[in-house]
C-alpha cells in the first residue's frame, strides 16, 4: 500500500509541475512585447502602367 501511495503522489506532483511549467511559458510568452511588423526591404514602384 506504501508503494501505491508513493506512485500515486508522484504522478499527482509530476502532473502540477507540468501544469504549472506550462502555464509559466505562456505567462512569458504574453509578457514579451509584439514586435513592429516592418519590412528589412522595401521596392520602389517606378510607375502604374505597364
Amino acid at each position: 500500500m506504501s508503494r501505491l501511495l508513493a506512485a500515486t503522489l508522484t504522478v499527482v506532483l509530476g502532473a502540477l509541475l507540468a501544469v504549472g511549467a506550462a502555464l509559466g511559458v505562456v505567462a512569458l510568452l504574453e509578457a514579451t512585447p509584439d514586435q513592429p511588423n516592418t519590412p528589412l526591404i522595401t521596392y520602389e514602384r517606378a510607375g502604374q502602367g505597364s
